[in-house]
């Protein structure tokens, strides 16, 4: 989990400008209910292991405007005030296939501290904030990524274009101009992010009036714009693929910036679908809680007043309830978190910076924080909370008993595999689209794999020097035409291993799962002479109401010697999805 360090004068900080005591007893008590715990203080410092759903908290700023509140009682600040403001920003149509969401702000007339030690502090607060949220909403900048430029240095308007590789600029950390490809190959962030833009032909790129580069995200800024200790007036630009990730990334450095007294402003974006809109939007999310979904949850109702007061604890407002009406719901509720027709709804105001908010249930969590746990009382939650297993989770322990009760042994095989084990080695065509790693560690693994079979055959391979007889079967997830699908093999070597063993298994997990093996709806078909793995003659196609389920059969020896064996083996695979499917549980 991330951590931020508190440095005395940054709690002196809080407590000045927003009222937050520094008492470190105070902080250690009462910090964990909000989302973090403090794990060390000391005369100096005190640090705080922010919990990864509040990412909200993971600057000096933003956890003082959370804490006041939450600790004092003060009048929550759900919404962030702005100002309308002229620069504009086009994004040409070539970024919807590059990178898609674009937003900015301008914060202007931002205290940055009056030392040149206060300044360096906020600098480095700065960049700090910016990858923890690299880290917890961009996911490694893959999601949003962040750019913080010094608004003096640049001429507005700018665009977001898309160039080659070819283009040139001065990158952050260095004094002349390389160009993209450069930067992907030597520059130390290209060479941390190029992994982003594999693939890509067309890389984005910021541009201001004067055709200075501004960033390239998500990779690196221009020079020239760099945030420096006399810097005030700020130009943020937030790119990325999640709408909700970019938005909380923005405010919440937006956020940071009016806390020190910065003024924000609008920045006017022409998307790259041509729609325009105002950046940051500042104004509350609201959301719908049923009281029937809060009073079953917490087992005990509160007042409208209760609630209020805990969503003020935790930054947000009620902003009223109402009655569902004939027309809107279904006269019974049919999910969990619905509200049926007579039902009282609460409506919610919450930051639209706490993407962490996305259920009901999140918020009926709010409210139980906002009251405090220890004051819920003691009756029990009313709400049902037997769980029903999946049915392809019943079904696959079905599975387990029955090859464990035939005398097998599970075993997990890697997911990785390599062509010549998946396809040549087994004589098996390409029929789906298959997913390749882009930077191999080794030629052993290279591909997703497609089938189980050839990881049990290598396993018995690198048990050869032990004694017979080896029974192995795997229940796993293999990826064809890039989508996962679950399957099941097993590869027995033993003296008596044979068509008629494979077979026989195969009768006997069949039987097991509930299949009517006395009609003709499980047929057994040989398998094209060549196809597969198995001895011509010997191997065979299992088909249920005339689907293909599997194959199983003995091993071709030759095959088998491929891998290494020189014992009889008898193996199968099957698709486990097809069998839920066509099976029917003899027990509903």
């Amino acid at each position: 989990m991330p951590t931020i360090t508190l440095p005395q004068a940054g709690l002196t900080w809080i407590q000045a400008r927003h009222g937050v005591e520094h008492d470190r007893e105070l902080l250690e008590n009462q910090f964990g209910q909000i989302g973090c715990s403090v794990d060390r203080s000391n005369a100096e410092e005190v640090e705080i292991e922010i919990f990864p759903d509040r990412p909200d908290l993971l600057a000096l700023e933003t956890l003082a405007h959370a804490a006041r509140p939450f600790l004092h009682g003060t009048t929550s600040e759900p919404t962030l005030e702005t100002q309308r403001g002229e620069i504009e920003m086009k994004v040409d149509e070539s970024l919807r296939e590059v990178r898609p969401v674009i937003l900015g702000a301008v914060v202007r007339s931002v205290e940055t501290g009056d030392t040149e030690e206060e300044q360096e502090a906020f600098i480095t607060g700065l960049m700090d904030h910016q990858e923890k949220l690299h880290f917890a909403l961009g996911r490694g900048r893959r999601r949003s990524s962040i750019g913080v430029h010094d608004l003096q240095q640049l001429s507005p308007p700018f665009r977001v274009v898309t160039v080659d590789q070819h283009y040139e600029f001065t990158p952050l950390g260095m004094s002349v101009p390389i160009s993209i490809r450069e930067i992907l190959n030597q520059h130390p962030k290209g060479i941390d992010y190029a992994h982003l833009l594999e693939g890509f032909t067309q890389f984005p790129l910021i541009l201001d009036a004067a055709d200075e580069v501004l960033s390239f995200p998500p990779i690196i800024n221009g020079r020239h714009t760099t945030v420096s200790p006399d810097t005030r007036d700020f130009f943020i630009d937030v790119t990325g693929w999640n709408q909700r990730a970019c938005e909380s990334s923005l405010l919440l450095i937006c956020l940071a910036f009016a806390a020190r007294g910065g003024r924000v402003e609008t920045v006017h974006i022409t998307d790259c679908s041509g729609q325009e809109f105002d950046s940051p939007d500042g104004s509350v999310a609201v959301h719908e809680l049923p009281q029937r979904l809060l009073d079953e949850l917490l087992g005990r109702s509160l007042s409208s007043e209760d609630i209020a007061a805990a969503l003020n604890r935790m930054g947000g407002r009620l902003k009223g309830s109402r009655v569902v009406a004939v027309g809107e719901a279904a006269p019974k509720a049919q999910r969990w978190a619905d509200a049926a027709v007579g039902e009282t709804v609460f409506e919610i105001e919450m930051p639209r910076w706490r993407s962490d908010i996305l259920h009901p249930v999140d918020l009926v969590e709010e409210v139980a924080i906002g009251v405090g746990y220890e004051d819920l009382g003691s009756i029990l939650s009313q709400e049902p909370s037997t769980g029903i297993p999946a049915p392809e989770a019943d079904f696959e322990r079905r599975l387990h008993t029955s090859l464990q009760g035939n005398g097998l042994q599970q075993v997990h095989s890697l997911t990785l595999s390599n062509a010549a084990d998946q396809f040549e080695l087994l004589r098996l065509e390409v029929d789906q689209q298959v997913t390749q790693l882009h930077n191999p560690i080794t030629v052993d693994h290279t591909i997703l794999r497609q089938s189980i079979l050839p990881g049990l055959l290598r396993l018995l391979a690198a048990n050869r020097h032990h004694e017979l007889p080896q029974r192995v079967y795997e229940s796993g997830i293999v990826v064809r035409g890039h989508k996962n699908s679950l399957r099941l093999a097993w590869a027995c070597a033993e003296v008596s291993s044979g068509f008629t063993a494979a077979k026989g298994l195969c009768q006997a997990i069949l039987r097991d799962l509930g299949a009517e093996l006395h009609t003709d709806s499980v047929c057994y078909t040989p398998t094209t002479e060549g196809s597969g793995p198995w001895i011509s003659g010997r191997g065979a196609k299992v088909t249920i109401e005339g689907v293909e389920i599997g194959q199983l059969g003995e091993v071709d020896p030759h095959i088998a010697e491929a891998f290494g064996l020189a014992v009889p083996i008898h193996a199968g695979e099957f698709d486990v999805q097809l069998m839920l499917e066509l099976i029917a549980d003899p027990l509903h």
